[in-house]
């Protein structure tokens, strides 16, 4: 099982990232497709979800209105659209797939600064 994220970068303040996750060689249906980030000196944090089967999405309060999360064609892709970046996002960003087991990239470093 694979799953690699692409499109982090430097951004300024107010700017956007496209991010973009697939996992390949998954031997079960995908459940969720699960975007985590996590800044130095902290906790790991679940940013949003997407639930393939019924479009179901989920944000955490920190980025609802600014991050969208969306699939592909496939359910074993995901993206995530992030608009009016904050410095406070700054972060390495994880994609996680998840069908019985989690399988976990390992990430894209995002940086929002001046």
């Amino acid at each position: 099982v694979k799953v690699v994220e692409s499109g982090g970068g430097l951004v300024h303040p107010g700017g956007s990232l496209r991010l973009s996750c697939e996992a390949s060689g998954l031997s079960n249906s995908v459940l969720s497709m699960n975007w985590f980030r996590q800044a130095p000196g902290k906790e790991r944090e679940l940013v949003a979800t997407i639930f393939p089967v019924s479009g179901t999405t989920n944000y955490a309060d920190s980025v609802k209105g600014r991050f969208a999360i969306s699939r592909g064609n496939e359910r074993n892709t995901a993206y995530l659209e992030m608009d009016n970046l904050k410095h406070e996002d700054t972060a390495m960003y994880v994609c996680c797939a998840r069908t019985t087991n989690g399988y976990w990239g390992q990430g894209t470093q995002v940086t929002v600064s001046s």
